[in-house]
């Protein structure tokens, strides 16, 4: 963590919703103007698209399990050190992954690539990230070595028992903000998006997510553990099956359950006043309707935001 150059970091599964936190804060900072650095989890690919989906394919010819929500695809030493230089200096490297949505803002380069890495910009306030790995703390881990016949990759073990500490963005992190849908309604996003937007199949993407549960399982969920502040929206219609589920449930059909690590920092009677219709279900915990979920995440996130500031500029930074 850092008084000079604070990072607040967004992270949730693919689907899950970081990206409309992430517009969200940018609404926040501009309102405040404040001068943020912008990371994409997705910029720290190991490989393009087209590498990452046939070393997976080749795994799975293979019986191994490899997924994008595991730490083997993903350069996390490389986050590691980007917020390790950035809190000390505010300074480091920082790239794009390009996708179908953003091609027309780097060139036309083509969806599934990276952009050059640069410098992050000059006289930044804060660091901004959001994606799967925000809160990684990984100790023991391994990147498999698949088959040589098919030219992958060579792959090292990472073990704390060897001498090797593994990796622990978190430890850099001022802010850290889970976003986590309940399971059934997070596997519901993922179909209705990945069959209406990117045009897979329900079986298709019914499989991937059988093949990422155990990922999801040892490096996802443990980062909402350690989040300062974790939002999960919770449908209030039924989603025991949600592979049949014709529609993604609405906000107005969810409540938005707020988890807070340290609630002695919170003014809870001044946020129950200004979001209506929520309460207190335990002294950490916040209910509030789903509608109400963009509103409740500024309110609750601008003072911590001016507070990091603060610090900031007391420091002389």
């Amino acid at each position: 963590m850092s008084s000079k150059f604070p990072i607040v970091a967004v992270t949730g599964s693919s689907g899950a919703g970081t990206t409309t936190v992430q517009q969200a804060f940018k609404d926040l900072f501009r309102r405040e103007g404040i001068s943020a650095a912008f990371v994409e989890g997705d910029a720290f690919l190991l490989h393009e698209r087209e590498e990452s989906n046939r070393l997976i394919r080749q795994a799975q010819a293979e019986g191994e399990t490899l997924t994008l929500f595991g730490p083997e695809l993903h350069q996390l030493e490389r986050l590691e050190a980007l917020f390790k230089e950035y809190a000390e200096r505010g300074t480091g490297q920082v790239r794009h992954y390009v996708t179908e949505d953003n091609s027309h803002e780097f060139g036309g380069l083509p969806p599934g690539t990276f952009t050059p890495w640069r410098p992050v910009p000059a006289e930044t306030d804060l660091l901004f990230y959001e994606g799967l790995h925000g809160g990684m703390v990984a100790r023991n881990w391994t990147r498999r070595k698949l088959s040589p016949s098919h030219n992958p990759v060579v792959i090292e073990r990472r073990n704390a028992d060897d001498g090797n500490n593994g990796v622990d963005v978190a430890q850099h992190v001022d802010l850290l903000i889970g976003v986590v849908p309940v399971v059934n309604l997070e596997w519901i996003q993922n179909i209705h998006r990945d069959t209406r937007v990117k045009g897979h199949t329900p079986e298709a993407v019914i499989d991937s997510i059988l093949r990422r549960l155990r990922d999801y399982t040892h490096y996802i969920t443990p980062q909402f553990s350690i989040t300062d502040i974790n939002f999960q929206r919770v449908p209030v219609v039924d989603t025991s099956n949600p592979f049949i589920a014709r529609d993604v449930p609405s906000a107005d059909e969810s409540v938005v359950v707020i988890r807070f690590r340290e609630p002695g920092k919170y003014y809870f009677p001044n946020i129950l006043k200004r979001v209506h219709d929520s309460y207190m279900s335990r002294p950490n915990t916040m209910v509030i309707p789903g509608g109400k979920m963009r509103m409740a995440l500024e309110i609750v996130c601008t003072p911590l935001v001016h507070e990091m500031l603060e610090k900031r500029n007391k420091t002389g930074s």
